[in-house]
């Protein structure tokens, strides 16, 4: 088949294209189909117009709009239905029902009723989800949120990244049939070998710093810490509000400010010297709709890297890791059993090797060549 792929922005620095479509599509062109990916250059206007080849995979990013406000909308979305209909494709995917692509794909539909769509949805975007995460104007809301449900409905398959999404679809009156459970899957990922000479015991947090309770977390780095005051955290990642210049504040409160070593975002090149530094990786949940509905990339990241994990029992957790087997699993709001899953494996050689082997066992349980059937399932019923 000749697919087309809709991202909702660009290959960076956002991850939806980088860590779902590409691996996706490169896994569906190594068995025999011709994926073209049409980007808009939201967040990296310096890709506009750009073409780049991905291992076979062609993405594409539209031009910068010449015009501001409204017609700028209109603009970007009309581009990438250009873009996407250049390429006559059999089938259009959808990826993020929302933004200029939502509006390409509803353009596409209006025009061309019998080109299949297949709708992705790794997120949760309306209330609850990140319209209240981030400060889009009232109308953008507004709109994202009649896209999430509107677009779905429409679509001759639906692909989701959680049992959470899936419910929430049928929910919207999607046929059980239409919907199909695609989570986020992990192609090889290095884990680069470092000598260890006298390294004090290192726990690594992998974040965007939303995902769990700043409270809770230094409440558990308080009590790691006064046990093996020898420890210490990488942090690695930002937050969309600045999330992290309160977890450093809070931590000098606590009086574990000599534990924090802040890394901030990183490179992707820089990520496999940072994961053979960590002995044990720390996974903190809220129990929320938006973590609820997640991926959980980040987690695959680190299982496929060989991480012992200690994670929130939350949404995807429990899909992607075993207790006692591949990570240990603590109830999300419980920072002490957090502290005590964490000091636990500090204190065991042998349980963090026992759980970094099972936790990249599992992950090859979700490589993109496998996924890549049940996305060819979606394309089939869409298909039809």
């Amino acid at each position: 088949m000749d697919i087309v792929m809709i991202a909702p922005f660009g290959i960076r620095p956002k991850g939806t294209l980088l860590a779902r479509m590409l691996p996706l599509a490169q896994a569906l062109q190594r068995r025999g189909h011709q994926v073209f990916i049409a980007a808009p250059p939201v967040q990296n206007p310096e890709d506009a117009g750009s073409c780049v080849d991905y291992a076979g995979v062609i993405v594409a990013h539209t031009h910068n709009p010449r015009w501001s406000g409204p017609l700028a909308i209109l603009e970007q979305s009309r581009s990438l239905r250009r873009l996407a209909l250049s390429k006559r494709p059999d089938l259009i995917h959808l990826f993020k029902p929302k933004g200029y692509g939502g509006l390409a794909a509803l353009g596409v539909q209006m025009r061309h009723p019998n080109l299949p769509l297949v709708v992705d949805t790794d997120d949760w975007e309306g209330w609850g989800g990140w319209n209240d995460l981030l400060p889009y104007p009232r109308s953008a809301k507004l709109l994202f949120a009649w896209q999430e449900r509107d677009l779905p409905r429409r679509a001759g398959a639906v692909t989701v990244v959680s049992r959470t999404l899936e419910s929430l679809v049928w929910s919207f009156g999607v046929p059980p049939e239409r919907v199909f459970y695609l989570p986020n899957g992990m192609g090889e990922v290095k884990r680069e070998p470092q000598e260890r000479r006298r390294q004090p015991p290192t726990i690594l947090l992998y974040t965007r710093f939303w995902e769990f309770d700043l409270h809770e977390l230094i409440s558990a780095l308080v009590g790691i810490y006064h046990s093996r005051p020898d420890a210490r955290l990488v942090v690695v990642g930002q937050g969309e509000r600045g999330e992290e210049q309160d977890l450093l504040d809070l931590a000098a409160q606590a009086g574990i400010s000599p534990m924090i070593d802040y890394r901030g975002w990183l490179q992707p090149s820089e990520i496999p010297y940072v994961l053979a530094g960590a002995d044990v990786a720390l996974v903190p949940l809220q129990d929320t709709l938006i973590n609820r509905a997640r991926g959980l990339a980040k987690l695959l990241e680190l299982m496929s890297a060989g991480l012992p994990i200690v994670a929130s029992e939350v949404g995807q957790t429990n899909e992607y890791l075993e207790h006692e087997r591949s990570g240990l699993l603590c109830t999300s709001g419980n920072p002490e059993a957090m502290a005590s899953a964490t000091l636990r494996l500090l204190a065991d050689p042998e349980l963090r090797a026992r759980l970094g082997a099972g936790a990249r066992q599992r992950a090859t349980h979700f490589a993109w060549d496998t996924l890549a059937l049940t996305a060819e399932a979606a394309y089939a019923q869409a298909m039809r």
